[in-house]
């Protein structure tokens, strides 16, 4: 009874199932007219050439069973006409009843009814007593890489999604899923918005403003991030009510920017562990080419310590043998002072006064490209639409309109003096094929790229690229800051850092005689303590309890770092 039930009520939804109803009644007096003629046909030839008399309801009969190629044989026709007339009944029969039945039965009747099914269990609230969760108002590239990291620290997390279809595939593969529309009232109370740790606002910036005042009807207490897609958005997300609007692609085109190096040799400061920057800079042309670490003395002279080396697009782990080469990019760590001694030891050497390149004029390209002419450095911009020009003048301090594989275009726009080609197109086939050609044409280029897909991270690394950035990486990031009440770094597309908790085993020791590197292969860079206040790590550094460690660590290390605290019981 419940089964018919619910195949009753999976008919009586919206109107877009009308058209199935239609279909299977229209294929059933299909049917019903076809076994009424074939009835007709068998009593004819059965009365005037057979010599028979049969009722309707064995000319019904004897249809069916031709049909349906049960072949009972009770009933034969012995004249050739008779025969040929049961040859048709029997081929259509075949594709009428064998073929196109179950097609239709499945397709207007029994997926219909599944999918009414699978909508009645999508989830639709989150389970009682949930709080302190994040909630994410769309799934898209971004936000599951945010998946990934919130799931890695154990912060718990929803995902809305419209389609219940869609919500129930997700929630049978172990996503945390909830269905409802983005900018439904009801779908935030079920969510229990009120309680929640914070919302990501991640849809288009209309969608995001309604979204936010939405929830500030709610709650005005929980925090929300919303992406801005355009810069004018940001005020309006402001004033609808979003406590961090994160205009992305301008932030994208930032830090692409800050890894050029052009004019003067300079560190290019990429974050910050409270009072201590993390910064990163070239040795291209400078003395310490060819030397060690333990050389350059570092530590000895300016009280900071190298924490990682950039090789050709790698960020590798060092000890003090470590030699630099010509291509190296040293991450060091230290206080602003120390930054600012080290840069006025680089200052004096020149990198490559000649304009840099960038190459695709979308919101990326002219972001880096204005970030990079703030900095006094010249810009040459390719763009292939010419439809863009108009909008493109001024935005750099040369446009070229045309294909950037063209040969005789990117030698005109400078490439083979450049010092740096920056790829913002949003294809990422599109930069690893510029990747590998400007890497060719000019082999002492940096060559920076952003990325739109995580798969394609290796690809263009192999392809040449020195510096790689994503969308997705850098929105997680900036998420993953705010959650954790710290200041973002953007290592590298691939690396970044997690503050974990000292084991209780480890305390009272020292970070030398743990053995934390050995075991786990994890890069411990400082010691955050319940004041807030970051202690960069040495090896006598004692490991408090109550502490965290900011570790640095890439995506083939995260088993370890989910292990991490198993390790050390």
């Amino acid at each position: 009874m419940k089964f018919f039930t619910s195949l009753f009520l999976s008919f009586q939804g919206p109107n877009r199932k009308r058209p199935n109803i239609r279909a299977l009644a229209s294929y059933s007096l299909l049917l019903v007219v076809t076994v009424a003629l074939f009835a007709a046909g068998f009593r004819l030839i059965m009365y005037h050439v057979e010599g028979q008399e049969h009722s309707w309801v064995t000319g019904v009969y004897w249809a069916l069973t031709v049909m349906t190629t049960l072949g009972f044989g009770d009933i034969t026709f012995h004249s050739d006409l008779g025969r040929l007339f049961s040859i048709v009944v029997l081929l259509s029969g075949v594709v009428l009843l064998l073929i196109v039945l179950p097609f239709v039965f499945i397709r207007f009747f029994y997926a219909p009814w599944m999918e009414s099914r699978m909508r009645f269990h999508a989830p639709r609230a989150v389970p009682p007593g949930t709080q302190g969760h994040v909630i994410l108002c769309g799934l898209d590239s971004l936000a599951t890489a945010l998946l990934a990291r919130l799931k890695l620290h154990g912060i718990p997390h929803f995902v809305i999604e419209p389609d219940p279809v869609k919500a129930v595939q997700l929630h049978i593969d172990g996503m945390p899923v909830v269905t409802g529309g983005v900018e439904d009232r009801d779908t935030y109370e079920l969510l229990e918005v009120a309680k929640a740790r914070l919302v990501f606002a991640n849809c288009a910036d209309t969608i995001n403003t309604n979204i936010t005042l939405t929830i500030r009807d709610i709650s005005p207490q929980v925090p929300i991030a919303a992406l801005a897609e355009h810069e004018q958005s940001i005020d309006i997300l402001e004033l609808s009510g979003s406590n961090h609007v994160i205009p992305l692609k301008l932030q994208l085109g930032e830090h692409l920017a800050n890894r050029v190096n052009a004019g003067h040799l300079h560190c290019n400061v990429v974050g910050r562990l409270g009072d201590l920057l993390i910064a990163e800079f070239p040795v291209h042309n400078t003395p310490l080419v060819g030397r060690s670490l333990r050389e350059m003395q570092l530590r000895d002279t300016l009280g900071m310590d190298v924490v990682a080396v950039w090789e050709r697009g790698r960020l590798v782990p060092v000890t003090p043998d470590t030699i630099l080469a010509d291509g190296s990019f040293p991450v060091v760590m230290g206080t602003e002072d120390q930054i600012t001694h080290l840069d006025t030891y680089l200052v004096i050497y020149n990198t490559n006064f000649n304009p840099v390149l960038v190459i695709g004029g979308g919101k990326v390209g002219c972001a880096t490209t204005q970030a990079l002419r703030n900095r006094g450095v010249t810009v040459h911009m390719i763009e292939r639409d010419e439809g863009l020009r108009s909008s493109l003048e001024g935005v750099a301090d040369q446009l070229f309109i045309g294909d950037a594989a063209d040969l005789e275009l990117l030698m005109s726009s400078g490439l083979a003096d450049a010092p740096s080609v920056l790829l913002t197109t949003n294809d990422d086939a599109m930069n690893i094929y510029l990747a590998v050609y400007c890497r060719r044409l000019n082999p002492d280029l940096r060559v920076i790229s952003r990325i739109t897909h995580e798969r394609n991270i290796e690809a263009i690394h192999r392809a040449g690229a020195d510096f790689v950035l994503s969308y997705s990486s850098l929105g997680a990031e900036g998420v993953m800051s705010m959650l954790q009440s710290r200041e973002s770094v953007i290592l590298g597309e691939g690396f970044d850092l997690f503050y974990v908790p000292v084991p209780a085993i480890l305390a009272e020791r020292t970070l030398a005689t743990s053995e934390i590197r050995v075991r786990t292969g994890l890069n411990v860079l400082a010691l955050r303590l319940p004041s807030g206040e970051v202690v960069p790590a040495t090896a006598s550094m004692v490991l408090e309890p109550d502490c965290e460690l900011v570790m640095l660590g890439s995506e083939p290390q995260q088993p370890q770092r989910r292990n991490f605290i198993k390790e050390f019981r």
